[in-house]
């Protein structure tokens, strides 16, 4: 029998290309989302609200597994919200008699005084299994991927200034790692004998600075490394401002992706390659994909304002 699986914010940038690779794989998934009557991606789609306990009720019935990919990054009540949310989605799991919840959050060490940001995600860690159905935890750093808002700021921050002067935490450590790996763990760890109830810490192969991700990815993306000349005297909510004037992200989830740029994210504990043994994907090849998705994306409007699926028309342009 096909098992069905739910997963949680199932447009969003992971959950978009999880569901795919779910169904690929003989699941039969549903598709969660506030708003099903405009949802276009494969999958069924149902309504739920982490925030409408009944909602989940009804999201959870029949199913086996679920994945938790939705947090509250622009609410300024952001901690509470996720509380909330990761405490109802445990215990109606439980109701629903779920085997396994697989959740992605953040790396980082706790003795790191870790931001609200992370630390939030630590906490939802735990709140998921408030009713007892065993949780499955990746901790990720970034997420190199077309649609990812860290990657995002990267690739407008490069793409938009031809000088950076940046604050501090661009010197700040972290291991990237690609959209398709992060995929590949996520559908690699349900129905896991080995996975159950175990926190794993997912990166790509290379540790790099934030300084280091944005020149290559400069150099890949406009064939030349911008001059980053560090300000130390920024402060979190200078540079949120200096976010949101240079980029399209909200000012909101800039202060609280800031706080987190202070934490060192990178992996110390390997055993996820053991139970998924394979190929990582390099940084600069991570790029190249998030780039060539981003210039495949019907959504996205070229220089020009139009729509790059229509210039990409023109056979001049193959």
């Amino acid at each position: 029998m096909t098992s069905t699986v739910l997963v949680t914010g199932a447009s969003g940038f992971v959950g978009s290309h999880l569901v795919p690779a779910l169904i690929d794989r003989g699941y039969r998934v549903r598709a969660m989302t506030r708003h099903p009557d405009t949802y276009d991606g494969p999958g069924e789609a149902v309504y739920g609200d982490v925030a409408d306990t009944d909602s989940l009720r009804a999201a959870l019935a029949g199913t086996s597994a679920a994945y938790y990919l939705v947090h509250s990054l622009a609410s300024d009540d952001f901690e509470q919200r996720d509380a909330e949310a990761a405490t109802a989605f445990g215990h109606a799991a439980a109701e629903a008699g779920l085997t396994q919840i697989i959740y992605l959050g953040g790396l980082g060490d706790v003795d790191d005084s870790l931001s609200p940001h992370l630390q939030s995600r630590r906490d939802v860690e735990q709140l998921l299994a408030v009713g007892g159905v065993p949780v499955t935890v990746l901790r990720a750093a970034v997420v190199i991927g077309h649609g990812g808002i860290s990657w995002e700021i990267t690739r407008q921050l490069v793409d938009h200034l031809p000088a950076m002067v940046t604050p501090k935490w661009v010197g700040t450590r972290t291991q990237p790692i690609a959209l398709r790996d992060v995929i590949r763990y996520l559908a690699g760890v349900l129905d896991n004998p080995g996975a159950l109830g175990k926190v794993f810490e997912v990166g790509g192969p290379e540790v790099l600075s934030y300084a280091d991700m944005m020149r290559r990815a400069a150099k890949i993306q406009n064939h030349r490394v911008p001059p980053i000349v560090p300000i130390p005297l920024l402060t979190p909510r200078l540079s949120s401002l200096w976010l949101a004037l240079i980029t399209d992200v909200d000012q909101a989830t800039a202060r609280n992706l800031i706080d987190s740029m202070n934490n060192e994210v990178v992996v110390h504990d390997h055993s996820i390659r053991e139970l998924l043994p394979g190929d990582l994907t390099g940084y600069d090849d991570s790029v190249r994909a998030a780039l060539r998705d981003r210039a495949q994306d019907p959504s996205v409007p070229d220089e020009a304002g139009q729509p790059e699926a229509e210039a990409s028309a023109d056979p001049a342009r193959s």
